[in-house]
């Protein structure tokens, strides 16, 4: 009888040191599956923004850095938000005087130090320890509107304190709650928001290939959204969307007028009737966009509808306009194909992931130099003259005359 309890008490401890093995080993395995996004505040070279894509990818997480890079489907739209800008070329003025071009704007009231805004993107914890809030300094530090996603990682009321007054937009996704609606409108508002971002292209998530290979799912919260859609940390993006309106019509743009006096701009225009749909139903902006490819994979570069839209629009509101800017070249295009400011969204998040706040710094000190080149070169010296720059498609010069 001895001997068996000795046994019995050898098991038993036997299974308990397996059970502390199995629990020391699975707690170490989700400690070093804990997301780690980059810590690091400097500035960084910049030489080609398409080099940062590259260099990012060598500190982000896998999974975090493919939701940031990737497009839908086969990513066609993606790669040719970039590429359609190679199809239309500057006719450069010479004669004119340009020295040391002045870069400075405004957009609904707002001043800016140039022509370029940043795009909403959801995440930026992601990319840098910092989030939106490291990005919201960095707009303050050079003077630009920051816009910021409804699915941010930092709770508003600390990006806008980051932001220290400087102007910030608020994107919105409806969700299907009114209450919650105008729960988060008049939050913004309150914290100094100074425009209503409508995003009316995203009813659902697009297809993306690289999150599904992933099985990607947010490593961290997305406190701005968590009341409808829950504890987000661990939910993919279809999870988290199904909280979200996916349905858009005319009197969408009315609906969120009724919530807020601040101005509405409706994001996500790709042909011009959208505009003046959106202009009738009381739009104060549209915005260009394809999402960055993120959702119809197929749909033409933004570059290649903002002429249309523009001359539809014929300045009855301010044009916004984002999906492949990279350069100053990109810049100084979209401005003479009539967008008033561009926004930059995936580059800004490199930056971040780089270098924190001064990473997103040095992004934009080169856009300066990179347009204030280009402005030299095309014979612009203010903004209204970039407008009044000449464009020519590349087909004029050689295919379309075979044509």
């Amino acid at each position: 009888m001895k001997k068996f309890f000795l046994w019995v008490l050898f098991i038993c401890l036997l299974a308990s040191a397996f059970g502390y093995i199995l629990y020391r080993y699975n707690r170490m395995r989700a400690e070093n599956q804990k997301y780690s996004a980059p810590t690091n505040i400097n500035s960084i070279e910049i030489i080609d923004v398409n080099e940062l894509e590259s260099r990012a990818a060598s500190v982000i997480p896998r999974g975090g850095f493919d939701y940031i890079a990737g497009g839908a489907e086969t990513e066609q739209t993606l790669r040719r938000n970039i590429s359609a800008f190679d199809e239309i070329d500057i006719v450069p003025r010479v004669l004119r005087g340009v020295d040391k071009p002045d870069l400075r704007t405004s957009v609904l009231g707002i001043d800016i130090s140039l022509p370029v805004i940043i795009a909403p993107a959801a995440a930026h914890g992601l990319a840098h320890i910092s989030a939106e809030a490291g990005t919201a300094r960095a707009a303050a530090e050079v003077d630009t509107i920051m816009a910021i996603s409804n699915y941010a990682s930092s709770p508003l009321r600390d990006i806008a304190i980051a932001g220290g007054g400087a102007p910030q937009w608020f994107q919105l996704y409806l969700s299907k709650d009114d209450e919650f609606n105008r729960e988060i409108v008049q939050q913004a508002e309150k914290l100094g928001m100074r425009a209503i971002v409508l995003t009316v292209d995203a009813p659902i998530g697009g297809n993306r290939f690289r999150d599904a290979r992933n099985n990607f799912k947010f490593p961290l919260e997305l406190p701005n959204v968590a009341k409808k859609s829950g504890d987000t940390k661990g939910q993919g993006i279809s999870a988290i969307f199904a909280a979200a309106q996916n349905s858009f019509a005319f009197d969408t743009v009315q609906y969120v007028k009724s919530m807020t006096r601040l101005p509405i701009i409706v994001k996500g225009i790709q042909h011009p009737d959208d505009a003046d749909v959106a202009i009738a139903a009381g739009a104060d902006a549209i915005w260009v966009s394809n999402h960055g490819g993120r959702q119809l994979d197929g749909a033409p570069a933004s570059i290649e509808v903002l002429p249309e839209i523009a001359a539809r629009v014929n300045k009855r509101v301010p044009i916004i306009f984002d999906s492949g800017i990279r350069n100053g070249t990109h810049i100084f295009k979209a401005i003479a194909a009539g967008a008033d400011v561009v926004a930059i969204g995936r580059p800004v998040i490199y930056a971040l992931s780089l270098g924190g706040w001064m990473g997103v710094v040095s992004l934009f000190d080169y856009l300066k130099q990179d347009l204030s080149r280009v402005m030299t070169l095309a014979g612009a010296q203010t903004i209204q003259d970039i407008k009044n720059t000449q464009l020519r498609p590349k087909c004029m010069l050689v295919r379309c005359a075979e044509l």
